[in-house]
């Protein structure tokens, strides 16, 4: 596989049984605790893993941070926060590198493993496909609100909750399925990444608004005027492609191109498996999955449709 079609992570062929996944990933701090902040990076880096397939095994720290404003303990949370991700994961903490920065910086390069002939791609969805979106999303708006305070505690709470969870319980899940394609949902929101999947399989997505998950006060947010620095360019990335069949309010439709930390997987697999999988991961506690949309032949460049 190439560049063409910003997969999640490189895959090295080691032999016949054996590829390494690698990935890495460094984002600022979304919350103020340091703990917290640690969880989410992990679980946000690791998560690229998951979304070829794979089972994470190693990972070295990125870290930038302002040695001269903020003391020892700070980043002593972060990498305790990241370790408790990274443990759950099943991987080991090997090492990493710091270097000064003017704010705080966290991430990691993560290796892991897969077999050479199972890994999965962001691309290769299929016409009559169905799409399983395992997390809600809307982080993005929820952690700039509430830099305002105007989000709730208990909307804060899920939203975290949410984003440092891992995507290992559900990438096992869906690795007993036949899957076509997955990607992580992140920086690009629901759009982008579904509008890579679309364009990199040559097909169209067909996307039920009212399906796809919400985190808990998101959409208020947007109603509220509260927006991110990334949805511009979200929206550069898939307008051209895109078309609403379903009448939102313009607030509305910005709640799909929030850039995620730490999102879900797309995942695109056989209709006749659509409902079994979905019952699995329910019942496997991925409680937030839903049946999102379907996969159709492509016409006249829209490779995105909002119903």
């Amino acid at each position: 596989m190439g560049f063409e079609t910003s997969d999640d992570g490189a895959i090295y062929r080691i032999n016949d049984e054996i590829a390494l996944v690698l990935t890495a990933d460094i984002i600022t701090p979304p919350v103020d605790d340091p703990y917290v902040f640690g969880q989410i990076s992990a679980a946000n880096s690791i998560s690229d893993i998951y979304a070829m397939g794979g089972k994470p095994l190693t990972c070295l720290n990125l870290v930038g941070f302002p040695s001269r404003d903020l003391g020892p303990e700070v980043l002593h949370g972060i990498v305790e926060g990241a370790l408790s991700k990274i443990t759950e994961a099943g991987a080991v903490l090997a090492g990493g590198h710091t270097t000064e920065d003017e704010e705080p910086k966290f991430g990691l390069s993560v290796t892991g493993v897969v077999h050479p002939d199972k890994y999965w791609r962001n691309v290769g969805a299929l016409v009559g496909d169905v799409l399983i979106l395992t997390k809600p999303i809307g982080s993005g708006v929820l952690f700039n609100a509430n830099l305002k305070g105007w989000v709730s505690d208990g909307a804060m709470q899920a939203c975290l909750d949410t984003v440092t969870t891992l995507n290992k319980q559900a990438a096992e899940i869906v690795s007993e399925f036949e899957v076509h394609a997955v990607t992580d949902v992140t920086g690009f929101g629901l759009g982008g990444h579904a509008f890579e999947m679309a364009k990199g399989s040559g097909v169209r997505l067909e996307i039920q608004a009212d399906a796809v998950p919400v985190m808990d006060e998101a959409l208020k947010m947007y109603e509220k005027g509260m927006s991110t620095g990334v949805n511009l360019a979200n929206h550069e990335l898939i307008d051209s492609s895109t078309h609403f069949e379903v009448s939102l309010p313009a607030w509305h439709q910005e709640i799909f191109v929030d850039p995620q930390t730490s999102g879900g997987l797309l995942v695109a697999v056989p209709e006749s498996q659509g409902e079994a999988l979905l019952k699995a991961l329910h019942n496997g506690g991925v409680e937030t999955a839903r049946r999102v949309g379907a996969v159709q032949s492509l016409e006249e460049a829209r490779y995105l449709v909002f119903q």
